[in-house]
């Protein structure tokens, strides 16, 4: 493939010739319908929403802006599957998610670039969210075969107690606009395999994939098993919240969203899952290894354009080895390829998801500027169409800075520094988001005690940003609470049931009319 590259303000943006074939053949870019039941159906409204590409800006597709009626439709369907896909064993559950899988790892090229065309994350980046959505389904089809529980026992005289696990019934899921088939099938799988049947509503702003994906398993799962409405989030998300039949409602989101649906699910006292916002502390000691770091960081702060709850986003750096490290950092982050995924697998970044958005991240760095601080590189926004902004490292950050404490959202990594291993925490943890952190040190005691201190759901210690789906993801504080990944994920979608049965049995009259234990 050709490639032409234009360079705007000190921005290197990689762009596909104009004779480069198209990442997505037209057919899968036609006007998209609601997934309810099984099959594609016209909503109750016919008003349509735009989606775009943010490599360049261009409406792409668009689907249906969709209703409470909608809403109302899909829930009847779940409900109605419910009834025969929680009496499945968990081995016919998993035989028919293992299926989907297979269907998901056939259509896996497919898939990756309609993920990269709607979202405008590199191509390869778009292949790792599929192969994670792949490897999250087969996980959770045999994760749920082998479940453990409290053993039966007698914990009261002459009665023995089990504990029964079970489906919560019809589950909503709500998705983000970052990794809408990736953060789908986390929820969508452990659903599932628990039992439960789904309604999910992806972002407006990203739903092509979700919707495909419906259609891909149209063959596998049985109808109203899974089911997909788009809409906005203050119509269709609010319906889910508030839906009588809905039990239970999962959201992956900014903290304002979690906080709209949790106080509408409120009404219906029904469960919530809430993964939320984060601002990952990355703490660096004078011993760690700052070319690892900074290697780490080229994708751990910038990789999918910085838009990941987890990105390593706020530096906290010894101020003794502070200088050597902005260095190493902004040479790495100097050579990341940004550009149109449609370029090719060259592309290490593309755009931020939306001109909104866009916005949002150019005010963010303009705004801390203002403040005081300093782009070591990056802060301007190149000229020419799609939403992209540059690798951007902000230094001289003063104490409380705006940056260092609202999520951005954007490929905006800050740096602060610091003299002492408590102010080090004190600092870190001095957010009001609890979602990831890394700690860098060769120190084991250190590496083996900070994690403890640090009032985050994952810390890790010498890296940053990788997942293993056995391990569960979750925050604490305002990123949310409930358990994504892992076995945990299924404890989160099912409920537990004590049943006790009084095995006692009466005195039976002995042969000469005697009662006694001797006459059983």
């Amino acid at each position: 493939m050709s490639l032409a590259l234009h360079t705007t303000n000190g921005t290197h943006l990689v762009r596909p010739s104009p004779d480069a074939p198209a990442l997505v053949p037209p057919e899968l870019l036609a006007p998209m319908k609601h997934f309810i039941n099984g099959v594609s159906t016209s909503g109750a409204s016919v008003d349509a929403i735009p989606v775009y590409n943010p490599a360049t800006g261009c409406r792409i597709s668009q689907v249906l802006r969709g209703t409470a009626e909608d809403v109302d439709a899909a829930v009847q369907a779940a409900q109605a599957a419910f009834l025969t896909w929680r009496a499945q064993t968990p081995k016919d559950r998993a035989g028919l998610l293992l299926k989907a899988a297979s269907v998901m790892e056939a259509h896996r090229e497919e898939l990756a670039a309609l993920e990269s065309v709607n979202t405008g994350k590199p191509l390869w980046l778009a292949r790792e969210d599929v192969d994670g959505s792949i490897d999250t389904m087969q996980f959770m089809a045999g994760a749920v075969r082998a479940q453990l529980s409290l053993s039966a026992g007698e914990y009261a005289e002459g009665r023995t107690s089990m504990i029964v696990r079970e489906p919560v019934g019809v589950v909503a899921a709500i998705t983000p606009w970052n990794y809408p088939l990736l953060t789908g099938l986390w929820k969508i799988a452990p659903i599932l395999a628990a039992g439960n049947t789904c309604v999910l509503k992806p972002s407006e702003a990203t739903p092509l994939t979700s919707l495909r994906l419906a259609g891909l398993l149209a063959d596998v799962l049985p109808p109203g098993v899974l089911n997909v409405v788009t809409g906005e989030g203050a119509v269709v998300g609010e319906a889910l919240a508030r839906h009588p039949q809905v039990a239970m409602i999962s959201v992956t989101g900014s903290v304002r969203s979690g906080q709209a649906v949790a106080r509408a699910a409120s009404d219906s006292v029904k469960r919530v899952h809430l993964e939320l916002g984060g601002k990952a502390a990355v703490v660096v000691f004078p011993d760690a290894d700052i070319a690892a770091v900074a290697e780490t960081l080229r994708f751990a702060g910038f990789g999918n354009s910085g838009q990941d709850c987890g990105a390593a986003c706020r530096v906290l750096v010894h101020e003794s080895v502070a200088a050597d490290f902005v260095d190493a950092l902004v040479e790495r982050a100097g050579t990341l390829v940004v550009g149109d995924p449609a370029a090719g697998d060259q592309v290490e970044m593309g755009p931020v998801v939306s001109e909104a958005h866009h916005r949002t991240v150019a005010g963010f760095v303009e705004r801390a500027v203002a403040e005081g601080a300093r782009a070591a590189i990056g802060g301007h926004a190149p000229e020419g169409p799609g939403w992209f902004f540059p690798p951007t490292v902000l230094v001289d950050v003063p104490a409380g800075a705006e940056c260092t404490k609202e999520e951005i959202f954007g490929p905006v990594v800050t740096v602060e520094t610091f003299t002492d291993e408590q102010a080090a925490v004190t600092a870190a943890n001095a957010t009001p988001y609890g979602l990831s952190a890394s700690v860098w040190t060769e120190n084991a005691r250190r590496a083996a005690d900070l994690p403890r201190q640090l009032d985050f759901g994952t810390v890790w210690v010498n890296d940053h940003l990788t997942f293993a789906t056995e391990m569960p993801w979750g925050g604490f504080k305002a990123s949310g609470y409930g358990r994504d990944l892992s076995a945990y994920a299924l404890d989160d979608y099912s409920r537990t049931k004590h049943v006790m049965v009084n095995r006692s049995r009466p005195e039976a009259p002995a042969a000469d009319g005697r009662e006694g234990a001797d006459a059983r």
